[in-house]
């Protein structure tokens, strides 16, 4: 099993990907980082040998991009924020062997 945590701007183009490849992905929003951006949590479950077709897959759809945020200078006499760029996006991905498991 694999769990990825995927930008909002990419969720779509990774879970349909997925899909395309006959990979089943349940997809749950969340929200986190330092910057509380939107993101969601896929969930998939695959044989262990098309974990890598997977992670592929992830690092195709999913992409960094340089966003501007606004910090504060601290020696100034007055709040004047500068735009510090930082990288966000792509995806991060946790792979879990799973031993058991029950459906009811």
């Amino acid at each position: 099993m694999l769990i990825a945590v995927v930008q909002a701007q990419d969720i779509e183009n990774a879970h349909n990907s997925l899909e395309q490849a006959g990979l089943v992905a349940e997809r749950l929003p969340s929200v986190g980082g330092f910057l509380g951006r939107r993101n969601a949590t896929l969930l998939i479950v695959l044989p262990k040998n098309r974990h890598q077709e997977a992670v592929d897959i992830l690092t195709s759809t999913c992409r960094q991009r340089v966003e501007y945020i606004a910090v504060p200078l601290e020696s100034a006499p007055l709040p004047l924020p500068t735009p510090t760029p930082i990288t966000i996006g792509g995806a991060t991905v946790f792979g879990l062997d799973i031993e058991h498991f029950e459906e009811f």
